[in-house]
């Protein structure tokens, strides 16, 4: 019998490459995300430490231009915080758009996989009829030549 051949093994490859790509776009994108995260905290760490160390300023009295210019840099890093957070939010959405592509593609390579592992077992339960076809003839035609020879 013939060795089992998947008619659509190049549509399996091609569809198994595009999930792979998105897998890889998808871990790009948590990456970014990941990074901006890190980013907002380090902004956070900068931010607590003006606010310590006008607070600790405001105790040692301080004058009214030092006053306004920790009020400024405290009022830009909480705007930059803010800033990096919208850009968090849109970050996140593409990762849970991606993450949508993933499994759609996913479920889409999984049901060529699933058919073509129906097809193997078709293939297989076909051989094994074969294979039993040929021992019961290999069987009867032994037997049928004993016979035949106890006979003459």
């Amino acid at each position: 019998m013939k060795k089992f051949q998947y008619r659509l093994e190049t549509v399996l490859a091609y569809k198994t490459q595009v999930l792979d790509n998105l897998k890889t776009e998808h871990a790009t994108i948590v990456q970014n995300v990941n990074r901006k995260k890190e980013e907002i905290q380090g902004l956070n760490r900068e931010l607590v430490g003006y606010e310590s160390r006008f607070d600790q300023a405001k105790v040692e009295g301080l004058s009214i231009e030092n006053y306004r210019l920790f009020d400024m840099c405290i009022g830009r890093m909480e705007e930059m915080i803010d800033t990096e957070k919208e850009r968090l939010k849109v970050l996140r959405k593409e990762e849970n758009a991606k993450k949508q592509e993933v499994i759609n593609a996913k479920v889409d390579t999984s049901k060529f996989e699933k058919l073509k592992e129906k097809k193997i077992v078709e293939y297989q339960k076909v051989a094994m009829k074969a294979d039993e076809m040929f021992v019961e003839e290999f069987v009867s035609g032994v037997a049928l030549r004993q016979r035949h020879q106890n006979r003459g």
